[in-house]
């Protein structure tokens, strides 16, 4: 990233940890972070999490006599966080063989150090280094991974491209970014899906939130952390009106903001001006707002064009996907400079002095700048573990080379584990309105397409 591209403060000249030889407390090196001697430090964010997250806890301790994972390899690319750890040592208490395990995208935290775990991330991460990350885990002598825990999908990628041998071996994909799911079913209408996989991001529990409440607190967080924003009377414009965007959305609107919404589903526009945004095209209101956000899951959502016509000193960030949904690529040109302000804030300076304020160089807001609510990853975790625990444990034929919802009824046994949290008390059916409403009276609830 950046070659291009001149900066007026000097870049850090640090060894990479690709040149790094480091050792953990049991003498392994099998791993690839930052700074291993802060591992301690890590360990006590995963205890601060770990009080959030008890439905986690919960699950580990209720299914422990069983090992449910026992066997299991799964090799993983997701974000490296206090939260994700906790979620690995629940992976490990299910039985799962934990000798291979997670590279993570470029947003990643520099702190946990899960013992047992080979992490393969660090903060700061290059495209050169999060593929790399990605190859040191699937290519590893005398392991074979049998599941893979995705999230957008370029673990899948890089095996099918790299490895396809691997997946004689795979029971199942277990994925949870809308991008990740849209590029599974993409593969299956091609013929192409070769293992069942599991749709993590459309469950209820991933979708109404992680993508919506997560995003409804830290889109704030984010943005306060890195440029200390006043919302109160700011124009904003939040592209995509998903769960995310609606996340964003109210939160902004709370604060005071006048927020518009760009979008290209007639229904997700319709709930937009219902909710009371006004709907716009980018190019009609990119002039005069202050603050440019993306949720849509797709690439270049905001274009160079975009960019030269923004107002000086707006501000450029992305809740989405990754790191392709604005156009940072156009910006990398001799006759723009980039100015680092502080960590993961550039101001990029157009010839005439106009600034454009560019977040986290376009990758993902919250997972860069901020943090995550522990709980909500709680929510997302316990799913994911249980979808994990179904495709490695379905008999052979009842999942077929496809794309699959998790079943209605694990969706609401995530959300009961959750319910303790608050002292929640759930009302429950007489046998007379069970057989009036055609349910069980354990559940499930809802039907399959909710």
């Amino acid at each position: 990233f950046g070659l291009a591209a001149s900066y007026t403060d000097s870049s850090d000249d640090e060894v990479s940890p690709r040149e790094k030889q480091q050792t953990n407390s049991k003498g392994s090196s099998n791993f690839c972070v930052k700074n291993i001697k802060q591992a301690e430090f890590g360990r006590r964010e995963i205890e601060i999490a770990e009080q959030d997250m008890s439905a986690l806890i919960s699950l580990r301790k209720r299914a422990q006599g069983e090992k449910p994972l026992a066997g299991a390899k799964i090799v993983g690319c997701t974000h490296i966080t206090a939260q994700t750890a906790v979620s690995g040592c629940l992976f490990g208490g299910l039985g799962w063989d934990i000798n291979r395990a997670l590279p993570s995208p470029a947003n990643s935290k520099d702190a946990p150090v899960l013992s047992g775990v080979a992490v393969f991330a660090w903060k700061g991460e290059s495209e050169d280094d999060f593929w790399w990350c990605i190859d040191r885990c699937v290519n590893v002598d005398g392991w074979q991974a049998n599941m893979i825990l995705d999230d957008g999908g370029d673990l899948t990628h890089w095996v099918y491209k790299k490895y396809p041998s691997v997946f004689k071996k795979i029971r199942g994909i277990v994925e949870e970014s809308v991008t990740g799911v849209h590029r599974l079913y993409q593969l299956s209408k091609a013929g192409k899906l070769c293992v069942p996989a599991m749709n993590v991001n459309d469950s209820v529990t991933k979708q109404k939130f992680d993508n919506l409440y997560c995003c409804r607190e830290s889109i704030l967080d984010g943005l306060k952390r890195t440029t200390d924003v006043m919302f109160g009377g700011k124009q904003v414009v939040v592209c995509g009106y998903g769960e995310v965007g609606k996340g964003c959305c109210a939160a902004l609107k709370a604060l005071g903001a006048i927020v518009y919404v760009t979008e290209i589903d007639p229904i997700c526009a319709l709930q937009a001006c219902m909710d009371g945004f006004r709907v716009v095209k980018l190019s009609e209101v990119i002039r005069q707002v202050d603050v440019v956000i993306t949720c849509t899951g797709n690439k270049n959502v905001v274009t160079r064009e975009h960019l030269d016509r923004m107002k000086n000193s707006c501000i450029v960030c992305n809740m989405g996907h990754s790191n392709t949904e604005i156009d940072v690529t156009s910006l990398r040109t001799p006759e723009l400079t980039w100015e680092r302000v502080r960590s993961q804030v550039d101001h990029v300076i157009w010839p005439d002095g106009k600034r454009v304020v560019l977040l986290a160089e376009g990758r993902l807001l919250n997972l860069s700048c901020s943090t995550v609510p522990t709980f909500v990853l709680s929510i997302t975790a316990t799913t994911q573990a249980l979808a994990l625990i179904e495709l490695y444990n379905a008999p052979e034929g009842r999942y077929k080379q496809d794309v699959y919802l998790l079943p209605k009824k694990m969706d609401e046994y995530v959300a009961s584990l959750h319910l303790p949290s608050f002292d929640a008390h759930l009302t429950e059916l007489t046998d007379d309105q069970a057989k009036y409403l055609g349910l069980n009276k354990n559940g499930p609830f809802k039907p399959n397409y909710y």
